[in-house]
């Protein structure tokens, strides 16, 4: 007769086993995360199964994967070739180069480029290029909300596209859930714009459409008639964010740009369109790219995401640390770095790059926020300052290095941007708008605290125990 509970704990245990075999064999993890689920799936037997089950792996099915990369690549051909290549010389070539081998593209000269004043500003800049719109207006936001400057985009594209405009309307099936689902997003496909909701997916049923529920499309992309790109931090929304208003308010970055990097940007909006919705983006990139300034900046945009290789990312965020002499200026909500990263911080710091970091004081996210004071010690203990900042959330993502070279986009340093998000990013060197960058930095350090370098430092065996351990959490998602 079978022993049925035998056979139920025997089946258990072999998936148990199997999995934690799994987990140690998968390839292209670093080191850190495959201990930390090592230690997670033989400490929670069944849980961490459920655990590893649902997030251990960037899961993305060989169909999903191959639409995908698929797109891109019949879309490259329509990237602007300048008529010089551009070569920034030393270190920051390096970083160029970088992302020229992700985005498959060279980078781009003859940009020029706008610092909106403030995120109202910003969404006005963006509403008045959508009113002048000849020929398309290209969205795509992670979390669009239906108050003041959400309800003004709205507003702006009915408006071109009742006009002629071809509106293609993107919004992440997670983060924009609410407009998605409202009379705002029915009007806009009413006035005949196209719409579409990313990587939508049933909560746990993501292997019916061949992905990860949980990755999600965290780009924040306009592009206006193929010549006008805007790239940063901010979503389409108020300040106010009245979906999380305590933290508010909410203080991001945006830029404006004109020239090819636009084209570039337009071809990473292209690329998820076309995987998402099957149509052909050729015809609509078929137009001649935009013609390039003579006294315009280098910039390369690069859109990155669980299709580019694993650590994609975390490469560019180095090459850019690596190309730091004097000083380096970074802000970022979140705070999760894979081992690369944060040794490429502390590296810097410790060959004399006077290194800042700003956080926000008070994170949406608190398990990241604890994640991220977790590394305060080790940062300090390199001789990198830190700042938290106490006028609202500060959400804006940027890099400043030097006098010139500077990075913006949507990627934080945590494990999301960093292995399962959708992100895009624009790196450029212009002197002046670096200055620009930084005098906003600076803005941002005014309204905050400096973190005591001794105090981080020197903690209490109690709370090295609780930071040691958030370090070893954050490793595995």
């Amino acid at each position: 007769m079978i022993d049925w509970h035998t056979a139920m704990w025997t089946v258990i245990v072999a998936i148990h086993l199997a999995v934690i075999v799994r987990a140690v064999l998968l390839e292209g993890r670093d080191s850190d995360a495959r201990a930390a689920w090592v230690l997670l799936l033989i400490a929670l037997p069944v849980f961490g199964v459920i655990l590893y089950l649902l997030f251990g792996e960037t899961w993305i099915s060989d169909g999903f994967r191959e639409r995908g990369l698929r797109a891109y690549d019949a879309l490259l051909p329509f990237a602007p070739l300048p008529e010089r290549h551009a070569e920034p010389g030393g270190l920051s070539g390096n970083a160029f180069r970088t992302f020229e081998a992700s985005a498959h593209w060279p980078t781009s000269t003859g940009n020029t480029a706008s610092l909106a004043p403030d995120s109202d500003a910003a969404i006005a800049m963006l509403v008045a290029d959508i009113d002048a719109a000849q020929h398309t207006v290209h969205l795509s936001f992670y979390i669009w909300l239906g108050d003041r400057n959400g309800t003004g985009v709205v507003d702006a594209v009915c408006r071109a596209a009742r006009r002629g405009v071809t509106c293609r309307i993107a919004a992440d099936a997670i983060g924009s859930r609410g407009m998605i689902h409202s009379a705002q997003w029915t009007a806009m496909r009413d006035a005949g714009a196209h719409m579409c909701s990313l990587l939508t997916a049933p909560w746990g049923m993501g292997f019916l459409v061949g992905h990860r529920t949980d990755l999600r499309n965290h780009r924040k992309i306009a592009v206006i008639d193929g010549r006008i790109a805007f790239c940063g931090s901010q979503n389409c929304a108020d300040p106010a964010f009245l979906v999380k208003r305590k933290f508010a308010p909410w203080v991001d970055i945006l830029v404006r740009f004109e020239g090819p990097v636009a084209r570039q940007t337009d071809i990473i909006f292209a690329a998820a369109w076309m995987q998402e919705t099957g149509e052909d983006m050729r015809a609509a990139l078929s137009g001649p790219p935009p013609e390039p300034s003579p006294e315009g900046i280098t910039a390369i945009a690069c859109g990155i995401g669980p299709l580019s290789p694993r650590g994609t990312m975390t490469d560019m965020f180095v090459a850019v640390l690596a190309a730091a002499q004097d000083r380096v200026t970074i802000t970022t909500p979140y705070f999760a770095p894979d081992p690369a990263l944060i040794d490429a911080i502390l590296a810097a710091a410790r060959r004399g790059v006077a290194v800042r970091i700003v956080f926000p004081q008070r994170n949406d996210d608190r398990i990241v926020g604890a994640i991220s004071r977790a590394y305060y010690p080790m940062l300090a203990g390199a001789g990198v300052r830190i700042f938290e900042y106490r006028a609202g959330l500060l959400h804006a993502k940027t890099m400043v290095v030097d006098d010139a070279l500077a990075l913006i986009g949507s990627s934080n340093m945590d494990r999301r941007s960093l292995d399962l998000n959708f992100e895009n990013n624009i790196l450029l060197e212009s002197a002046q708008l670096a200055a620009q960058l930084r005098d906003r930095q600076q803005s941002w350090l005014e309204n905050a605290i400096e973190i005591d370098r001794e105090a981080a430092t020197n903690r209490p065996i109690g709370r090295r125990f609780v930071d040691n351990l958030l370090t070893i959490i954050a490793a595995p998602f």
